[in-house]
Parts: C-alpha cells; sequence; structure tokens
C-alpha cells in the first residue's frame, strides 16, 4: 500500500541512492501528523453509520430526480447501493488516514471509478455532493481537534477532486 514513506524509500531505491535530507523532512512531517490522522481515523470510526447516512440523505436530498423512475435511485435496492458506496468511499478516507497516504484510495477507489460511474450512467456530482456535505458540515472542536479536522478534510478533498 502507498504511503509518503514507502513513496520515498521507493523513489530512493528506483534512483540508487540514500533518501535525501529533503525525503526524510517529508517522511519527519507524515509521521508528525500522525497522532492527528489517527484521531480523525477514530472519530470517523466511531460515527461513520451516521456520517454515511447523512452524506446518503444529502445526495437524494439535493437530486431529489435520482428517485424517479429510470434513475440511479429508483428503487431501495439502488438507493441502498448508493449509501454502500459512499460508506466504501469513507473507508478507503480511514485507511488513507491510518496509512498516511492516499494508497487505499488511489488503488480501490480512484482509479477508473470515474469511468465505472459513466458506464453505469450514475452521477458523479451526486457522490460529490454528499462528500462536500461531509466535508464542510465538519466542526471543530464538537467533532475532532483542529489537526485532525485539517488531516480529515484534505482526505475528503482528495476523493472530491478525484471525482469531480
Amino acid at each position: 500500500m502507498k504511503s509518503v514513506i514507502t513513496t520515498t524509500i521507493s523513489a530512493a531505491d528506483a534512483a540508487g541512492r540514500f533518501p535525501s535530507s529533503s525525503d526524510l523532512e517529508s517522511v519527519q512531517g507524515n509521521i508528525q501528523r500522525s497522532a492527528a490522522r489517527l484521531e480523525a481515523a477514530e472519530k470517523l470510526s466511531d460515527n461513520h453509520e451516521a456520517v454515511v447516512k447523512e452524506a446518503g440523505d444529502t445526495c437524494f436530498s439535493k437530486y431529489s430526480y435520482l428517485k424517479n423512475s429510470g434513475e440511479a435511485g429508483d428503487s431501495q435496492e439502488k438507493i441502498n447501493k448508493c449509501y454502500r458506496d459512499i460508506d466504501h468511499y469513507m473507508r478507503l478516507v480511514n485507511y488513507s488516514l491510518v496509512v498516511g497516504g492516499t494508497g487505499p484510495l488511489d488503488e480501490w477507489g480512484i482509479a477508473g471509478a470515474r469511468e465505472v460511474y459513466r458506464t453505469l450512467n450514475l452521477p458523479l456530482n451526486a457522490y460529490v455532493a454528499s462528500f462536500v456535505h461531509t466535508r464542510d458540515r465538519l466542526c471543530i472542536p464538537r467533532d475532532m481537534s483542529a489537526q485532525a479536522g485539517v488531516e480529515f478534510t484534505a482526505a475528503v478533498d482528495y476523493v472530491i477532486n478525484s471525482l469531480s
């Protein structure tokens, strides 16, 4: 799984060199932010059901036409799949927070996602809206510390930008 540490070591190895001072500073910064990332991951784990429900509800509230016949949410089964997809991305955000890099999102969530959603005629903008809502509803210090919020927001922004 890709992380700042594995990426740094792989790049140095590919170049046949030891990690440089700037490489090591990058790793050190990543390690220094690990407590905040783990706090954000823990808070997300503790509240993931509510986060997913609220994100999915926002998706169908903002794009109510999705429940019309022939649309992506025209049956309970399809609606449940939307919530499942949001849950999947939130788990990948959690995994990315734990490893300190975007590897889980890149490997299991982003690669090919836009093409798959377009092929299945699933509206990416509705998913993006659900993640934007999740990011924007974060309240510091109610939900987590300021630094944990920065880490969480960065991970969710990565999903938003990748699907946009």
